[in-house]
């Protein structure tokens, strides 16, 4: 199962989660810069909502770390910070790599032809240079190993705390996220060790993958401007 579809929430019931998902959508992909402070009037017009309804989504917002309020301040957009990104890619190393261990465990026949078919989708589009799919099948590609360790709880921790601060961060590089021939060949490392049921060697060529992706988003910020939330 793809996290694009997996991943997301059900079709919105009220106004409040319509709301949440428009603004999560604009502050994804850039449409409200980082550091943005929120308007709530400007917004409620904008959006033809209530106050009401507005906070409730913006709660949401916070909730999924893409939105930090202080008190007398007022609610603001995250703001672009090397540090938080090094720290993502802390936990993604430890929490990744144990759900490659235990995905070749647990994942089922079913998520490892999901798997195979995420990495020939992958390597098609490096073929024809479609960085932004690229980018989605990566998701896709996490996701699916994530779901396979049939760990609820780790499940939860990373497709719901961090895996909006991950999009967050990979828009704002994707002009540098270029390494996708060597990430697709440890890709296939990765699932080959799975698909062998060796947990240890998941886990190992994981960890490897994840530090290699976070020295090139390391090196990749130095011509990025910074913006510390």
């Amino acid at each position: 199962m793809a996290f694009s579809t997996a991943c997301k929430l059900q079709e919105p019931v009220t106004i409040a989660d319509k709301l949440f998902l428009d603004l999560r959508r604009s502050i994804l992909v850039g449409e409200i810069p980082a550091g943005k402070k929120i308007s709530e009037p400007e917004l409620a017009t904008a959006y033809g909502v209530s106050r009401g309804s507005l906070r409730e989504a913006i709660g949401k917002l916070e909730n999924c770390n893409l939105v930090t309020r202080k008190p007398n301040i007022g609610a603001r957009i995250i703001g672009f910070s090397t540090a938080q990104l090094m720290e993502i890619y802390q936990i993604r190393e430890a929490m990744e790599g144990m759900a490659a261990r235990l995905a070749a465990e647990h994942i089922t026949a079913d998520e490892l032809a999901h798997l195979r078919k995420i990495l020939e989708r992958h390597r098609q589009e490096i073929a024809q240079r479609q960085d932004s799919s690229q980018q989605d099948a990566d998701l896709d590609f996490h996701f699916c190993i994530i779901q396979g360790s049939k760990n609820s709880r780790l499940i939860r921790m990373l497709c719901q705390d961090l895996y909006d601060l991950v999009r967050f961060y990979r828009f704002r590089l994707k002009s540098g996220f270029h390494r996708s021939e060597q990430a697709f060949q440890e890709h296939n490392l990765i699932v080959s060790a799975i698909e062998r049921r060796d947990g240890e060697m998941a886990e190992t060529l994981m960890r490897h993958h994840i530090r290699a992706s976070r020295d090139y988003a390391r090196n990749m910020l130095e011509n990025v401007p910074q913006e510390e939330s």
